[in-house]
Order: C-alpha cells, then sequence, then structure tokens
C-alpha cells in the first residue's frame, strides 16, 4: 500500500525524445551510462523512455544501438522501450546541434540490422532520395515512426513526406524552416493534417508560450510533451558536451561555442507545469501528451491507469514536484 496523502497519481512519463540525463549520454553506449540516465529520468516522473542518438559517425551509432540492446533490460529506473535514431538522414541547412560531417545520404543498408529496437526515426525527407527512402522504410518497417525534423522542406516537400509515410514532426518549430505566412513549411503541412502528430520542447527556451498555446491549439491530442535533454539535464551549470561538441549550460540555456542551442536541461514534470501555466491545457490534457499520447504513438500497453496496461505510474504534488515514481510496480524513485 502506498498512501498518496492527497497527492496526485498519474500514469508514468513517456519521453520519446531524450538523449541524456545525469552526466550520461546514449552515445556514450556504456551499460553504466544508461541506469545513470534511466535512474535520473525516474526522479522526474519519466517511466520509458526512447534513448536517442545523434548524428555521429556510424560506428559510433551502431555501438549505441548495440549497447542499448544488450543493457536495456538491466536498468534500475526508467525503461527504455527502443531507440531514436535523430539522423543521421537530416539536411545539414538545419543541423541545429547535430554534426553536419556527419549526415549521412539516405539508406537502408544498416537500418534493418536494427528494426528490432529502433522505434523512431528523425530525417529530411528533401534531401536526395528522402521520399523514396521514407517509404520503402514506411513499408518495410510499419512500427517505426518515421519524422520530419533537422529539415529545410517547403509545405509541399512536408506534404509528399507525410503521403509516403511520415506521420510525425520533431520539436515543432526548432530545426525546422520557418512558418512565414508566404511560405507556411513544415509547420503549416503539420498544421493542415490532424493525422500528423508533433512534439514539442515546453522549456520557455525552445518555444515562445504563444507558439505552445498555438501548437496545443492546432494539434490537442496529437500534441506530445519531450524533453530533448542533453547529459547536463538534472546537473549543475557547466561545461559538457553533445555529440562530441562543447556544451556551456546557464540559466536554463544549452548552448554550443556559436550560441545555438544544444538540447535542453528540461524535466518532463516541468514541461507538463509549463504546458498548465502558459496555455490553456488542463492538468488532465497535460498528462495525456507527456503519457497517454505518446503510448499510443510507439503503440505500448502504457499511458492509463487501467486493467491490463502497465503498471507505471508517477505520484506528485501541486508544484509538480515527483514524490514517487513507480515502473512495472515497483518504486524505482521516491522523494527523501
Amino acid at each position: 500500500m502506498i498512501d498518496a496523502e492527497g497527492a496526485y497519481v498519474s500514469p508514468g512519463f513517456i519521453d520519446m525524445h531524450v538523449h541524456g540525463s545525469g552526466g550520461a549520454d546514449v552515445m556514450d553506449a556504456t551499460p553504466e551510462a544508461l541506469k545513470t540516465i534511466s535512474r535520473t529520468l525516474s526522479q522526474t516522473g519519466t517511466t520509458a523512455f526512447l534513448a536517442t542518438t545523434m548524428t555521429m559517425s556510424q560506428a559510433s551509432i551502431v555501438h549505441a544501438l548495440e549497447n542499448v540492446r544488450k543493457h536495456q533490460d538491466e536498468l534500475p529506473g526508467a525503461k527504455i522501450v527502443g531507440v531514436h535514431l535523430e539522423g543521421p538522414f537530416i539536411n545539414p541547412i538545419r543541423q541545429g546541434a547535430q554534426d553536419a560531417r556527419y549526415v549521412q545520404k539516405p539508406t537502408l543498408d544498416w537500418i534493418g540490422d536494427y528494426a528490432d529496437i529502433i522505434r523512431m526515426i528523425t530525417l529530411a525527407p528533401e534531401v536526395e532520395g528522402g521520399v523514396s527512402f521514407v517509404r520503402e522504410l514506411h513499408h518495410r518497417y510499419p512500427h517505426i515512426v518515421l519524422s520530419i525534423g533537422h529539415s529545410d522542406a517547403c509545405y509541399e516537400e512536408t506534404m509528399e513526406g507525410f503521403n509516403a509515410g511520415l506521420s510525425h514532426v520533431t520539436h515543432l518549430f526548432n530545426a525546422m524552416s520557418a512558418y512565414h505566412h508566404r511560405e507556411p513549411g513544415i509547420v503549416g503541412a503539420a498544421f493542415d493534417r490532424e493525422d500528423i502528430s508533433c512534439d514539442i520542447i515546453a522549456d520557455l527556451v525552445h518555444t515562445h508560450p504563444h507558439h505552445l498555446r498555438l501548437s496545443w491549439t492546432m494539434k490537442e491530442k496529437n500534441l506530445m510533451l519531450i524533453t530533448d535533454a542533453m547529459r547536463a539535464g538534472c546537473m549543475k551549470q557547466g561545461t559538457y558536451d553533445l555529440g562530441g561538441q562543447k556544451v556551456t549550460v546557464s540559466d536554463g540555456k544549452a548552448l554550443l561555442e556559436d550560441g545555438t542551442l544544444a538540447g535542453s536541461v528540461l524535466k518532463m514534470n516541468e514541461a507538463l507545469k509549463n504546458m498548465v501555466t502558459h496555455t490553456p491545457m488542463t492538468l488532465n490534457d497535460a498528462i495525456y501528451s507527456a503519457s497517454t499520447a505518446p503510448a499510443r504513438k510507439l503503440g505500448l500497453k502504457k499511458g492509463l491507469l487501467e486493467a491490463g496496461y502497465d503498471a507505471d505510474l508517477v505520484i506528485f504534488d501541486e508544484d509538480f514536484s515527483i514524490i514517487a515514481t513507480i515502473v512495472a510496480g515497483e518504486v524505482r524513485y521516491r522523494r527523501s
């Protein structure tokens, strides 16, 4: 028996896009790194996540994939439910904090070897061979969520990608063609398609409150909250690295040396608080976006407090501070 003492109880949060936390990164490709990330994320109410890679050398990405496959069932906190490949099949024009030196042309050569653990791929459909790549991926591996991101696609190119099999948009507004009144770009295309889901970084750094409100108004049940957190998540200010690049964390911002945003230090419980504070979202709406929506997108028996669903729960107070996190029926974190 657990006495929640009047606090909120909800399904556990599911982060579809997180690179690291607690000083560790998925690209470290060690069992210790995955354990650190898992343990740290459980402190933020996250019970499941997609281990997200970076655009680095193919050998480095493969090493990270092998590490997840081998050690994903040994974690002490939040559970890995697959891998999210953020790149390397992107457009260097919209590289963001990705390293353009390692951008690859779309290829299926090595994807099939890891189709059992890859659950999401962020890519740019407008690059040479991009649309045919999307079409073939969608046909061969329908369980993999194909998402447009780090892309300079125009409205028409985006729609072509959606028709080929893209069904999601990665960190809406960020690292993509701008939403302009004469060229609505990726954002406009996503808003025109009710069936397309989007995720967003609600840290008030990557996305202005106006755009948080707009995104909720336009997408509602198809809006998902992510952190895009890097290894500095839940850590002190200072200097870190992301994908081999130096990152300085200060005042809630993670920046490359040239001032480019480099992931975030956002926590999932903070994302919920920001959405409830700055948008018309109710608490139930925010929980849906952080839990139910991603669970349904990934085809998981999670995200609802109902019989037959995984016993992943989070208990939090009125300030969204996490009291306890339960993964598969076991308490993995309890506030001291």
